[in-house]
């Protein structure tokens, strides 16, 4: 059975190892970068099951990256769900066109709980 395939765009390096660390227990193939320049590139290459996506990611930030994604025809299927520390991560995941999100600082099971329901 092929891995399941996760891609996390976040510009702290903390967030990354820690979600790195917890997916690839749960058998997750792991893709991270820290910003999210050629990100049609990035995940065509991938074209992973979900995506997590921070609000400030360099260059363009979290909704434009987003939205991007979503209006590629052979991409717009693979949930996005957004974080971000923002008291208003609920506007800001509509806004961008992800279909789920979870505040930060979050749990591990929080992160377990809302990519369980995004992948079914």
């Amino acid at each position: 059975m092929p891995a399941k395939k996760i891609v996390i765009f976040d510009d702290d390096d903390d967030i990354l190892s820690i979600c790195t660390y917890i997916l690839e227990e749960q058998g997750w193939e792991v893709f991270t970068f820290g910003n999210c320049n050629d990100i049609v590139e990035k995940v065509t290459g991938i074209m992973p099951g979900i995506i997590l996506m921070d609000n400030w990611i360099p260059d363009a930030g979290g909704i434009i990256a987003t939205q991007t994604l979503k209006n590629e025809p052979a991409l717009k299927h693979i949930p996005v769900i957004y974080f971000s520390a923002n008291s208003d991560i609920e506007l800001l995941a509509k806004t961008a066109g992800a279909e789920s999100y979870l505040a930060k600082p979050f749990d591990l099971e929080d992160l377990e709980q809302v990519i369980s329901t995004a992948v079914k």
